[in-house]
């Protein structure tokens, strides 16, 4: 048996490894070879192999061997030859599944997917879950430029062990732009990177810097109850109305978590009157406030709401990422943190394993400091409004007794149904290829009170070109007067 590493890489741009096995001569040993490099998916639709001579030399078998092995497979519908281009694998040659290896195959016939096999999986044709920006408008070539200048201007230490709070570049690019921004007051010391909000919480609650109960709101991300349940916390669900949390309700709660600047998922700020009377009752009981600011930047109808954290440093835990400006490929995010709390996270955070890559921590730095985070946010922000836009007209045009709320800021919206037809209308999107969510779903499984149907609509998520698709089939599913 030959076991050759084919180096020709200054040829064809890649290493090929073939087994010449068996005794059935060199030709029909390399024609084996690489059917089964194309079978199995080694060799991609499209790839060139290396000139006959390269290939030969590299094998050590003649040049004719090579060249008549080539002619066979192109013969055969493997492979295509053309002048200037070289001999190259055909397109439209299917991979053979892991699991099919070793299974007997036709040797004159490209490999074929069984008519029995299940179809690729697909997702959905039109998507409008929430929680995610249009990830095809992420600012490439901004980042990648913010990338080089932070890699070529790091000092050397950078690369070393570091610190678990975050590269102090970042934290110092934070404390000026949640000042401006979000109204936050904190200096660097205060600020310990993460990378992202349900970290945040595995920080605060798995690492025992802060005990349940906890009180949330009423609606709001099953998996952040999951996460918590998994610290053996116990969430005690308050009630909402149109002034956001009805934090009146807190009792023997240590902690309350809300999202203020806009309620998750059915929309609206925390009252002014009522962020004041939390953060009376956390002064007053020896409380802490957690602040998710997962969208407080995206406003549309007004100035953002500013942040809780403003009204008490010391009673309010700021918690936010870059998953809805940016991507939520990024995982970046941090926690604003009152100073008693400060020791505990870093003792929680722990191993250098948790923490978030540093290339990336010193990329958003520069981003943020040099402007181009503002500038894609302002983008984002007028792109997202004009689609808040379609979908309201599309709605008073298609189905006018729909409404929708919580629009004036934010990636998504709900849309208000008529009782008792939410289950239907999820599943009707989901037979034709729509995928969004229903208002139940982020119902706290305690919470009291009348349940009323909806369906949370993100509008954010679909690109650009596919957004209009997109609404036609989501007025396709709503439910009649």
């Amino acid at each position: 048996m030959v076991d050759s590493w084919v180096n020709s890489a200054e040829r064809i741009g890649a290493d090929l490894h073939l087994e010449l096995s068996g005794g059935s001569g060199r030709r029909a040993a390399l024609i084996r070879a690489l059917r089964d490099a194309v079978r199995g998916g080694r060799l991609a639709p499209g790839t060139r192999l290396p000139p006959y001579r390269s290939l030969a030399a590299d094998l050590g078998i003649a040049r004719n061997t090579v060249a008549d092995a080539y002619a066979e497979l192109v013969a055969e519908g493997w492979l295509t030859a053309r002048q200037g281009s070289g001999t190259r694998v055909a397109m439209g040659l299917p991979p053979t599944p892991f699991r099919q290896w070793g299974r007997a195959e036709p040797l004159g016939a490209p490999a074929r997917v069984p008519r029995s096999a299940p179809p690729r999986a697909r997702g959905p044709r039109h998507d409008l879950r929430q929680g995610t920006p249009d990830v095809s408008a992420f600012p490439r070539a901004a980042w990648a430029a913010s990338y080089r200048r932070a890699l070529t201007q790091a000092p050397n230490e950078a690369f070393g062990p570091g610190d678990p709070a975050g590269r102090v570049e970042l934290r110092e690019a934070l404390t000026e732009y949640l000042a401006r921004a979000r109204g936050v007051r904190t200096e660097p010391s205060r600020i310990v990177i993460c990378s992202g909000f349900g970290h945040a919480l595995r920080l605060l609650f798995h690492g025992r810097v802060l005990r349940g109960p906890l009180a949330v709101e009423s609606y709001g991300l099953g998996f952040h109850r999951e996460l918590l349940a998994a610290a053996s916390v116990r969430t005690v669900p308050l009630p909402l109305d149109e002034d956001g949390a009805r934090v009146d309700g807190l009792d023997g709660e240590r902690a309350v978590l809300l999202t203020p600047a806009h309620q998750f998922p059915t929309g609206g700020p925390l009252h002014p009157v009522r962020r004041a009377a939390v953060v009376d009752w956390a002064r007053a009981r020896g409380g802490v406030i957690l602040e998710d600011d997962y969208d407080g930047a995206f406003r549309y109808d007004r100035k953002p709401v500013g942040a809780v954290q403003g009204l008490d440093p010391e009673r309010v835990v700021h918690i936010g990422s870059v998953s809805k400006s940016l991507s939520p490929a990024l995982r970046l995010g941090w926690m604003v943190l009152p100073e008693r709390y400060v020791d505990a996270v870093l003792d929680a955070k722990g191993e250098r394993e948790a923490w978030a890559s540093v290339p990336e921590q010193l990329a958003l730095a520069d981003f943020v400091v040099s402007g181009a985070y503002d500038r894609h946010v302002r983008r984002m922000r007028q792109r997202y409004r004009a689609r808040r836009d379609r979908l309201v007209a599309a709605l008073a045009a298609h189905a006018p007794h729909i409404e929708a709320t919580g629009i004036a800021a934010g990636l998504h919206a709900v849309l208000r149904l008529p009782p008792g037809t939410e289950r239907s209308a999820v599943k009707a999107a989901a037979w034709r290829g729509v995928a969004l969510d229903g208002l139940a779903a982020f119902r706290h499984p305690e919470a009291a009170g009348d349940a009323p149907d909806g369906l949370v609509v993100g509008y954010a998520t679909p690109a650009e070109h596919a957004y209009g698709a997109a609404l036609e089939a989501l007025c396709g599913v709503l439910p009649p007067r």
